[in-house]
């Protein structure tokens, strides 16, 4: 025997750091000849013969557990293969993972170790390859600390001891080629922590899961989807993210629409959800829709926000190639797809990204920078250019195989604040001594960097609930790079005024002009989200003022008018668009019954109607996040509760007079000022019939006068609904 007893003890125990050095094919010189030896760890063979061009030689049994070894008097190196007899009786070929050569470069680690490999997805992870002409599968993961790491699955009964990985150099990755292994096989890594450890971990890179609660990863075939949406991506490419027309529907997927089952009703899958989706989102001219986390993740009542897989589409309504499809139908419907993308914590579940290696790899160490307490959550180690390529690489994947349009990107508050939500004391000060999270400004600037770079047209969004500056200035200009944010300042006030009952609204006037103050400080996204819709807040309707179904439709009929009149992008939850009634339930379906009444019935025409008017009148778009684009027509009627103001465009009669009546007292003969004489005529009124109101307005034509009114040489004469939202446009003659 050849191999030292420590070292085969070593071996048997799973504790061999390095088995390339043993295992394989070795130059050797034995007994004064110049040879060969090769040295095979097969899990239940009972015996093992070596085929070469010499033909058939039995193998030795060194141990029990399937170690076996053979010598041949060669001068140069050879192809073989194994002709394994298992206790069964049953004869199989197999070739030595052992005899093939690195699949990664020095180049491809020397990048990820930079933190600059963007193609670290087709890097690291399992991929189907063909080595030296063989078939199989690579493995690869980055586990700088551990002692050892296998991988595992039912090819070698999961026993850590069959298929030890090599560690390559300093780079911290283990690698191994897995002959002729096939896709659908199940995989996890076990690793020898730093700790001492055994750590079972399913892969970072993982690209597809078992349904939990299993959770190992599958080999998948490379990508071979037949895309049909190659018109919508070449357009998008020239689209400016400013200007676009922008109007999202968010989503949870899971409790959208229940289709009814053999067992009952129960959640769409991918595919199902496409043609129901495409239809709804064109009937309600939506332009995008944007789903809550879809990554892989363990537990639902997270509602997808705790991710375990970074480059896996969750396998709860189907396969990656369904989701594929999914995006593709939408696309080829002209609706455009974001995606909730969670870069800023990740999960304490044993088996994923916590202590990856037996140490807080992709965590702080210390949990005043590593832990956010009030998610049970780790937070990611920004200063770790692995682990910042990671994140990087999840984001270009998911834009790279499913064609996204966009990443919203949540919580980005608790990345810019190494005290966010920590008391004193609790939080340690960057280098500077301040409170900003410098590696995590760094992440989010090369992130979109990155994207913008890759993937013309795609945009990013950001949460970001303070007043961070620069968060949509460009990052050569010192800003986040993001191209929207959302305006969550606006979000709460806006709800606040709203929830009042309107005898009231007169104390709480600024509510709706305080946010004009900072309107044009970042690209803003109006967003009326899933954040305030559960956890006892209500859900829109049920917000609202009044003591019926009739009265809380019409306050949100106006709440919905005033959103879209105002200048930014815009963003409503599901449920939003026809008045549910019950608050977001993530485990159910929303209440589409509810569309056989009136009330519902027309809120949801509203919205359509409101997001046909932002396509239809180009300027407001274009001039969402230019201060040029609006004016103030009447911010001061603190006791009749009125507002007026101008949505403007570039040429003299690209004008759109928004008023707002938001007390249940109808106004007539109500004087306003406009820039421009000539005839106007109402273009929308959230009180119309067609929305279940009462207003008796019709888009005919109103001649100004020529009487002077709130700074305009012109003005008109109206009768105001109470409790609604007017549009008026200057029209020919």
């Amino acid at each position: 025997m050849s191999v030292p007893s420590r070292e085969l003890e070593l071996l048997l125990q799973a504790r061999l750091a390095q088995p390339h050095h043993y295992l394989g094919l070795h130059e050797v010189q034995r007994s004064g000849q110049q040879g060969f030896v090769i040295r095979a760890f097969i899990s239940q063979a009972r015996h093992c013969a070596l085929l070469g061009p010499f033909g058939e030689r039995p193998m030795a049994l060194l141990h029990s557990s399937g170690v076996f070894e053979i010598f041949l008097p060669l001068s140069s190196p050879f192809l073989y293969q194994f002709r394994i007899e298992d206790f069964q009786g049953q004869i199989h070929l197999e070739h030595d993972p052992y005899r093939f050569p690195p699949t990664l470069s020095a180049d491809d680690l020397y990048l990820f170790n930079e933190g600059k490999q963007l193609q670290v997805h087709h890097k690291l992870g399992a991929h189907r390859d063909k080595v030296q002409g063989i078939e199989g599968t690579r493995f690869a993961v980055w586990a700088p600390n551990a002692r050892r790491v296998s991988v595992v699955g039912n090819f070698n009964a999961w026993d850590g001891r069959y298929h030890p990985m090599r560690l390559l150099g300093d780079s911290g990755v283990w690698e191994l080629f897995l002959p002729h292994l096939g896709a659908g096989e199940l995989y996890k890594f076990e690793i020898l922590g730093a700790d001492g450890q055994r750590h079972l971990k399913t892969d970072p890179y993982g690209f597809f899961f078992e349904a939990a609660p299993h959770n190992a990863a599958i080999v998948m075939e490379a990508d071979s989807y037949p895309w049909q949406d190659s018109r919508w991506m070449q357009e998008r490419k020239h689209l400016e993210a400013p200007k676009r027309c922008l109007s999202i529907y968010e989503m949870h997927f899971d409790s959208w629409r229940h289709i009814v089952g053999p067992s009952g009703p129960r959640p769409c899958r991918y595919r199902e959800m496409a043609p129901l989706l495409c239809e709804y989102l064109q009937q309600m001219r939506f332009t995008h829709v944007e789903f809550l986390p879809l990554n892989e993740f363990p537990f639902l009542g997270s509602w997808g926000y705790q991710v375990t897989g970074f480059y896996a589409p969750t396998q709860r309504y189907g396969s990656p190639d369904d989701f594929r499809y999914l995006v593709d139908r939408l696309h080829q419907s002209g609706i455009g797809v974001i995606l909730d993308w969670v870069p800023g914590h990740f999960p304490k579940d044993e088996f994923s990204l916590a202590r990856f290696d037996g140490s807080c790899l992709y965590e702080h160490e210390d949990p005043r920078q590593g832990e956010h307490r009030g998610w049970g959550t780790l937070a990611f180690n920004y200063s770790r250019h692995e682990v910042r390529n990671f994140l990087i690489g999840s984001a270009l994947y998911c834009c790279e195989q499913f064609h996204l349009d966009g990443l919203r990107i949540d919580a980005v508050a608790s990345m810019l604040y190494r005290d966010y939500c920590r008391p004193s004391g609790e939080w340690i000060p960057n280098e500077r001594g301040g409170r900003e999270n410098l590696e995590a400004i760094r992440f989010l600037r090369e992130l979109n960097e990155a994207l913008h770079v890759r993937f013309p047209g795609v945009f990013t969004i950001a949460e970001e609930s303070t007043s961070f500056p620069g968060v949509t200035a460009r990052t050569r200009d010192g800003g986040l790079g993001f191209d929207f944010k959302w305006n969550m300042g606006w979000m709460h006030d806006t709800l606040h005024y709203f929830s009042q009952n309107p005898l009231w609204r007169r104390h709480h006037h600024q509510c709706l002009t305080f946010s004009m103050l900072y309107q044009y400080s970042e690209r803003f996204i109006c967003a009326l989200s899933h954040d305030e819709m559960v956890y006892g807040k209500r859900s829109l309707l049920q917000k609202m003022p009044g003591d019926s179904i009739r009265q809380k439709a019409k306050e949100l009929r106006s709440l919905l008018g005033f959103m879209w009149a105002w200048p930014g992008k815009k963003s409503l939850f599901m449920g939003g668009e026809f008045g549910q009634s019950h608050e977001w339930n993530h485990r159910q379906s929303l209440d589409w019954h509810l569309l056989a009444y009136e009330e519902h019935r027309g809120i949801q025409q509203l919205v359509a109607d409101l997001n046909l008017l932002y396509q239809q009148i180009p300027f407001l778009s274009a001039y969402d996040s230019e201060a040029q684009g609006f004016r103030w027509a009447l911010c001061d009627e603190v006791e009749n509760s009125v507002f007026a103001f101008l949505r403007r465009g570039m040429e003299e009669r690209e004008l759109l007079l928004v008023i707002g009546n938001f007390t249940p007292v109808k106004r007539g003969c109500y004087r306003i000022g406009v820039p421009l004489e000539g005839t106007w005529s109402y273009v929308l009124d959230t009180d119309a019939p067609r929305y279940g109101g009462e207003s008796e307005n019709v888009p005919v034509g109103y001649a100004t006068e020529a009487i002077p009114c709130h700074g305009h040489l012109q003005s008109l004469v109206l009768d105001l609904s109470g409790t609604s939202v007017s549009f008026l446009r200057p029209i020919s003659d």
